[in-house]
């Protein structure tokens, strides 16, 4: 059986002008899996945290709904709050009701309604969360940059001088792209070989740098870190 404590924020006025937060709170307790609710000014705050904190101790939570603002705000806060109280900070969930509420509708019942809805939903997710732990996964620092125009020349340079190993590729038979046609590059007036020119013989001798030109990207898989690409190059001869 979940024992969900809900923590109802009124984040100053913000929701509280138009959510009836304590009515929030009341309908939070007959929630199947509610074992403790509560409503306060400011559940962010030290003092809110502490809230928290003691409620998971003395009642044995094993999950936390935090009624309040938008979790890219104070999801990390909340859930850091729940670990100093021995929670795994995944099974703490944030119910949006002042973006997704109180600051889209008028005050009234029904707006009240609809943030009961909302920490509703949320509780039966809590139910439904498992412990997570994070993982780390070894990652491959080498960066793969697709065109040697002027943007893909800098950005392989910017790596390359980070201590990476990078590899540019390039479709044509030479790096420059448009540039390199350019007479005048504004606002200096300078020729554009005067400011290219120097940066793609850096990219040629950099120890950092591997570049392929003539060449095209063919098939990319894998996530962050641990990308696999496909390179096709082309035949620049016949024998």
């Amino acid at each position: 059986m979940s024992k969900i404590g809900v923590f109802i924020c009124h984040c100053g006025e913000n929701i509280s002008a138009t959510v009836d937060c304590e009515k929030v709170a009341e309908a939070a307790k007959e929630m199947e899996g509610v074992a403790y609710a509560i409503d306060y000014k400011y559940m962010c705050s030290d003092p809110g945290q502490t809230l928290i904190k003691n409620a998971i101790k003395e009642y044995g939570l094993d999950g936390v709904v935090v009624a309040a603002c938008s979790p890219r705000m104070h999801e990390p806060t909340f859930r850091r709050a729940c670990v100093e109280a021995g929670l795994n900070p995944y099974l703490c969930e944030i119910a949006n009701i002042r973006e997704h509420c109180s600051w889209v509708h008028e005050k009234g019942e029904a707006t009240t309604r609809k943030a009961v809805d909302i920490v509703k939903s949320l509780v039966e997710k809590v139910k439904r969360n498992h412990p997570l732990v994070p993982i780390q996964v070894p990652i491959t620092k080498k960066a793969l940059v697709i065109g040697g125009g002027i943007a893909g020349i800098q950005a392989s340079l910017d790596i390359a001088n980070c201590g990476h190993q990078v590899i540019l590729v390039e479709k044509e038979p030479s790096i420059g792209g448009h540039m390199s046609q350019l007479s005048e590059t504004f606002p200096t007036l300078d020729c554009s070989q005067c400011i290219l020119t120097p940066r793609m013989v850096e990219v040629a001798q950099h120890p950092n740098i591997t570049l392929y030109t003539y060449a095209e990207l063919e098939h990319v898989e894998g996530f962050i870190g641990n990308f696999k690409a496909s390179i096709r190059l082309k035949a620049k001869s016949i024998d």
